[in-house]
């Protein structure tokens, strides 16, 4: 390799001007870049983040998390700000509402998955005592996990055991549009799993943040 020759970026990072790895999917633009950077593959025990991403995971069936991303913070204002509660007193008017919501995903089947998850999640509290304690006794221990999480690691885990039995569990609790692979992506972004690749800037950061990270009991 020459003086002036840079060295090569592996497969699935790519290097921004200053020289920082990262995943390439968050490529595209500054808002997924900084999605990458700050959200997805930390650690969540908040109760609204973890309702929001299930249900946002949900609406992304069929399109790109950067189409859901972009439209968000319409969601949150559509949806009550994804508070459990409120959402699941919403009634036959609301949903006519939201049809009418240019600004979100206009899926009837997907409006009404989330008021029903949303009476789901208050199920789960009366049993569980949080969302989040009932979600966090299904992180995968370290010896299900890729040894070196790759671009091909990741490739071949579109949904894992962890996963299926989260989405089966939540489908015998009357849960809706909750499959392995949305239960995974879910894993993913909520930190229960670490898919950054080896070498991504976030990965470490991401690890750190999981060690401090006391899951909920």
């Amino acid at each position: 390799m020459s003086a002036d020759a840079k060295p090569s970026t592996p497969s699935g990072l790519f290097t921004d001007e200053p020289g920082n790895a990262r995943c390439a999917w968050c490529q595209a633009t500054p808002l997924y870049r900084h999605y990458h950077d700050t959200e997805w593959g930390f650690p969540v025990a908040d109760e609204r983040r973890l309702f929001e991403k299930i249900c946002l995971e949900g609406f992304q069936a069929g399109l790109s998390w950067l189409t859901i991303l972009n439209k968000r913070e319409a969601f949150r204002s559509a949806f009550a700000n994804f508070d459990a509660e409120q959402v699941s007193h919403f009634d036959a008017g609301d949903v006519q509402r939201l049809l009418g919501d240019a600004g979100i995903v206009r899926h009837a089947g997907k409006i009404a998955s989330t008021i029903n998850n949303a009476r789901r999640v208050l199920e789960l509290r009366r049993e569980f005592g949080s969302l989040a304690t009932y979600v966090w006794r299904l992180e995968p221990d370290a010896a299900s996990r890729p040894e070196q999480v790759t671009l091909e690691a990741v490739r071949a885990l579109p949904h894992s055991p962890a996963s299926a039995a989260l989405s089966k569990d939540l489908k015998k609790r009357g849960w809706t549009f909750v499959g392995p692979t949305t239960m995974y992506a879910f894993m993913q972004a909520m930190g229960l799993v670490n898919d950054h690749l080896e070498g991504c800037a976030s990965r470490e950061v991401a690890l750190a943040a999981r060690a401090k990270f006391a899951p909920p009991a």
